[in-house]
């Protein structure tokens, strides 16, 4: 189970967690877990390597989020939370006023995003809907793990969004080469980070997403 020692050894950095925080990341966690038998929120694969697998993949990219001026973080393609509702039990005593938004088109797995809001006593929105068929969305970041290939979200960031400030994402080992092949008919200004997880991954925060010839 997660504790400060599991964090600490892992090198994430996510400063002053409190007990508090990592209880309820650990309680998470469980609930996952528990919740998997029936609702199939993660692989049964990755259950005995939740914590670096998941919660603590989730959690680095507090880096991107944290120390810049946002109030509004939308998950895409949201499942079981993961980075959603790990970002909102971190951020919760940092910053209060910080919302996630969650769009979902599983009942069942919606239905568990409003349990452990309610369990958590977050400030989420669960929306049971396709992130496709939404049209004049705004926040200020938009993020997505597990969800679609870095074109397809560029296109719903561009299509589906009026306004936001970043993407956040999740890259794999051929993550530079996606990210050069996007630059053909992207602009994008972006930062990376090596993940902490998997040392063939990178987390990546995108800002100023323009399609090139309009």
């Amino acid at each position: 189970m997660i504790d400060s020692n599991f964090i600490k050894n892992i090198d994430i950095n996510i400063p002053n967690v409190s007990r508090e925080t990592l209880k309820e990341l650990d309680e998470y966690g469980s609930s996952i877990i528990l919740n998997n038998k029936h609702i199939n929120l993660i692989s049964s694969t990755t259950e005995k390597s939740l914590n670096t697998r998941h919660i603590l993949d989730s959690a680095q990219t507090i880096d991107f989020i944290e120390n810049i001026e946002i109030n509004t973080c939308t998950d895409l393609g949201s499942g079981a939370g993961l980075p959603g509702i790990v970002l909102s039990i971190l951020m919760k005593h940092k910053k209060p006023q910080f919302k996630v938004i969650f769009y979902e088109k599983s009942f069942h797995k919606s239905k568990f995003l409003v349990e452990m809001s309610k369990k958590f006593k977050l400030n989420t929105e669960i929306h049971q809907k396709n992130i496709f068929e939404e049209k004049n969305l705004s926040t200020d970041v938009i993020i997505a793990r597990a969800f679609k290939p870095l074109p397809i979200i560029f296109e719903v960031a561009k299509k589906n969004f009026k306004s936001f400030k970043f993407i956040v994402l999740f890259l794999g080992k051929t993550g530079k080469k996606i990210l050069n092949e996007a630059l053909k008919y992207w602009e994008f200004d972006y930062e990376e980070k090596k993940s902490l997880t998997n040392p063939e991954s990178i987390v990546i925060r995108i800002s100023n997403l323009r399609k090139k010839n309009g």
